[in-house]
């Protein structure tokens, strides 16, 4: 008998070589999780005399004769095998080693079913001459050729020198002498109406008909939802149990200062959030809790808060940014809300402190003696806030923005920084994620979102510029930069490019050979400053300047001092000048349609109505195009973010939470399939509350420690 964890060298032999070299394929289990792609349809048993050409057929035949004949152009000899249903007369042609198997299993004598594409060729006398090239043929004993017919052949995903049949042959072998112990619990199996999982993968792979191709997806889809639910399940379990010191916050300390202090009111969302956020801050194991929502929907307010109330509670807050302008960016934005709250001291705030990679010798010193000291009680920065030598008083509360910019090592030598237990993590995300991916993803988080904006948040309105069709319209889109900073407001250009080689910072995928290269903000900067734009005080921005430029530039910008800012993706979140109006963004097409939405979130953000303008030479109809028109037509980024996950790879958008796995989900589809996650969720957060170390369910836990590994264990450890 043949199980999952067996090594395919020794259920197969020889054949396991070429899977393995080919594929990847090591073990009876990813052989038969290697699903056929497709199913061809053998079609219905065909009398010889009434086949028509280019028709796909299947008769039943026995052979009556075989005979090697040369080659016309070129050297060897191709099989002609002639068979008969007693009636008419065909003839399959193999070339190769097709030619010789099929030599030494088709003797005279031999009846097989054979499918194929019908060949028909007319010959003097009314006659014909019927062919199948290379056909699929089953010499075994066949009980119900009807039956036969009608099933579906599986198709698989090979690779070149690995042909689909023997994949086919392979997977036959090892499911002749399967047996497996359902790790799914019969309870789940019987309340959901799914097959046990070697009936499951038997009708995947030997399917007699589309009824049992549909059963078998059912279940194998519930199986890689449940897999990764119960995985989740579990480290919600094991988060729960980790000491954290409560941070419950004072009635009279800077929360309530600062929110005395605030120039508008919060959005009930932003309450309602806040409050669930303090909750678990004044709990004895940490928070984990993902804050997602519109962009401009005031999250960094919301962080604000939950850092003060950390402050309040003695303890100190970090702020992690993946880029150095958009934690200068925060640090300026916190220090602003907070005014005199930001300087401590005689006035009973907190420090707020600055740490990056690139900073100059003194400062960053003083940084880290803020840090270390508890001078700091909130500290803004990059990696840098992670690295050995960086020390903190009493780490109550780590902020992570923009969290898919990190690696989990990166995050976890955050969290190993807290004193009294772990800190508490809240994970900030400007990308609005469809539920489905939420549960999935973020599974082991509680999640918040805010979709309600603030109060003066002015609408956007969003057209796509067809430069190559209309080259007038680029001319118009100048016009009406100059018209806005005309009415003393501020624009941004957006490029992919830098203007050197190695200087993408766009969502760039791969330049087809006929396209130009991308715009580059260094050329396009020099362009306009000479030609639309000329007069104009146009800025540069982009991610390769020193920090102390990038630095003066933003400030610049923020100020007035600078009309047009030229940058890359570096303005993508965070960035807010509430005077910039208008932005143009080039190549819009060789950015994702997320990008393309935080990027537009830079405008409109101090009550001026915002002009997003989408500039690409991409043709109507393309998929390009269709993806600008898109984001064009709705400021929902909820609707613009299942756009994006419909045009990328399931496993492009699981990332890290499928980090270990040879392959990423197969059969689940995140946007169709939510009832199939929200049922898997349900029972394994059940199963796993009841029986969280799955003792009376071992091959679930075998199953699980088997998907994990090591490496992924200690990867979920830390995530």
């Amino acid at each position: 008998m043949t199980r999952f964890d067996e090594p395919l060298k020794r259920a197969l032999g020889r054949t396991a070589g070429p899977l393995e070299r080919a594929l990847g394929i090591a073990t009876v289990g990813e052989l038969l999780r290697h699903y056929p792609r497709r199913y061809a349809e053998r079609g219905e048993l065909t009398p010889i005399s009434s086949l028509q050409h280019d028709e796909h057929v299947t008769v039943v035949a026995r052979v009556a004769a075989l005979q090697r004949r040369p080659m016309k152009n070129r050297q060897g000899t191709w099989l002609d095998v002639e068979v008969t249903d007693g009636q008419e007369r065909l003839h399959l042609a193999f070339f190769g080693k097709g030619a010789f198997v099929a030599e030494q299993r088709l003797t005279p004598g031999t009846e097989a079913m054979f499918s194929g594409k019908a060949n028909v060729f007319p010959l003097q006398g009314g006659r014909r001459r019927v062919s199948l090239t290379h056909p699929e043929y089953e010499t075994e004993e066949i009980e119900d050729a009807a039956e036969f017919a009608a099933a579906p052949v599986p198709i698989y995903p090979s690779a070149q020198g690995l042909a689909t049949w023997t994949i086919r042959r392979a997977v036959r072998i090892v499911l002749d002498v399967l047996a497996l112990d359902d790790p799914l619990p019969a309870e789940i199996r019987h309340r959901h109406d799914l097959p046990e999982l070697e009936v499951a993968l038997r009708h995947i792979h030997r399917p007699r008909s589309q009824a049992d191709i549909s059963l078998a997806r059912r279940r194998l889809k519930f199986d890689e939802a449940f897999l990764l639910q119960s995985v989740l399940a579990r480290r919600r379990l094991e988060a729960s149990a980790w000491p954290a010191r409560p941070r419950p916050g004072r009635p009279d300390g800077l929360l309530r200062d600062f929110e005395a202090r605030l120039p508008f009111e919060l959005t009930e969302g932003q309450r309602r959030v806040g409050e669930e956020i303090a909750a678990d801050l004044a709990l004895e194991h940490p928070m984990h809790r993902l804050l997602q929502g519109e962009v401009g929907a005031g999250k960094t307010v919301v962080a604000l808060r939950a850092m003060l109330q950390v402050v309040d509670s003695g303890g100190q807050a970090v702020l992690l940014a993946p880029t150095e302008v958009l934690a200068q960016q925060h640090h300026r934005s916190i220090t602003g809300m907070l005014g005199d709250l930001a300087t401590g001291g005689m006035f009973g705030g907190t420090g707020v402190t600055l740490l990056t990679g690139s900073m100059g010798a003194a400062a960053r010193r003083s940084a880290l003696l803020d840090a270390a000291s508890g001078a700091a009680g909130i500290v803004v920065g990059t990696h840098a806030l992670i690295q050995e030598h960086v020390q903190y008083a009493d780490l109550g509360l780590v902020v992570v923005d923009e969290q898919h910019r990190f690696g989990v090592e990166q995050r976890d030598a955050l969290r190993e920084k807290g004193g009294g237990g772990r800190p508490h993590v809240l994970v900030m995300t400007a990308t609005p994620i469809p539920r489905t991916v939420a549960m999935t993803v973020f599974g082991d988080l509680e999640v918040s979102t805010l979709s309600q904006l603030p109060s003066g948040r002015a609408p956007i309105t969003t057209h796509v510029v067809p430069a190559a069709e209309k080259p007038h319209f680029l001319d118009r889109a100048w016009e009406r930069v100059r018209e806005e900073v005309g009415l003393g407001r501020q624009a941004y250009v957006v490029c992919p490019r830098i203007g050197d080689q190695e200087g993408d910072e766009g969502d760039l995928g791969k330049e087809d050979d006929e396209r130009r290269p991308p715009l580059a903000v260094i050329e396009v900067a020099e362009m306009l400053a000479e030609g639309p734009l000329h007069g104009m005080r146009v800025g540069v921005l982009h991610g390769k300047l020193p920090p102390e430029e990038k630095d003066a530039v933003m400030r610049s910008f923020t100020k007035g001092a600078i009309d047009v800012l030229v940058a890359t993706t570096v303005i993508e979140v965070g960035v807010d000048v509430r005077n910039a109006s208008v932005m143009v963004i080039m190549d819009a097409d060789r950015f994702g349609v997320s990008q393309l939405h935080q990027l537009r979130g830079r405008v409109g953000r101090g009550g001026l109505p915002g002009l997003c303008l989408l500039v690409s030479e991409a043709a109507a109809g393309t998929p390009a195009r269709t993806r600008l028109d898109a984001v064009a037509t709705t400021l929902d980024g909820f609707e613009l973010s299942r756009v994006d996950l419909e045009q990328r790879r399931e496993g492009d958008v699981l990332g890290a939470a499928q980090s270990g796995r040879k392959s990423s989900l197969k059969m689940l589809q995140l946007l169709r399939d939510e009832d199939v996650i929200q049922a898997a969720r349900e029972e394994a957060s059940a199963l796993l509350t009841a029986d969280p170390e799955l003792a009376d369910h071992p091959v679930l836990r075998a199953e699980l420690d088997a998907l994990l590994g090591d490496e992924r264990a200690e990867f979920l450890e830390k995530a």
